[in-house]
């Protein structure tokens, strides 16, 4: 009883596969990770105020309190693309490398 616990214990760690990757895909998912967290405070920030200012109360004249409210509609639709695309990016660039190795 002894044996069979101590091989399947030995089959089990044989088994498990390594997930420690090269520092080139560290280094590029660090890029990758540094480059939507920038995009994720500035974009929405950006478009919050160019949109208050521009289309809400400059070409659609809307009031002081509703381009507020529609400014921070547009900078809550962006905060979702922008997540969208980072899933979408992130869910990629673990297969496009993976595709390569297979072939």
């Amino acid at each position: 009883m002894e044996g069979y616990a101590k091989t399947s214990l030995s089959t089990t760690y044989a088994g498990a596969p390594d997930f420690r990757g090269n520092d080139s895909s560290l280094v590029s998912a660090l890029k990758t990770l540094l480059f939507f967290t920038i995009l994720m405070v500035t974009l929405p920030i950006g478009l919050y105020f160019a949109s208050k200012a521009y289309i809400f109360e400059g070409s659609l004249q809307m009031s002081n309190s509703d381009s507020y409210f529609y400014a921070a509609i547009v900078a809550v639709l962006a905060v979702h693309v922008v997540l969208a695309l980072f899933v979408y990016v992130a869910w990629n660039e673990g297969s496009t490398k993976d595709k390569g190795k297979h072939d």
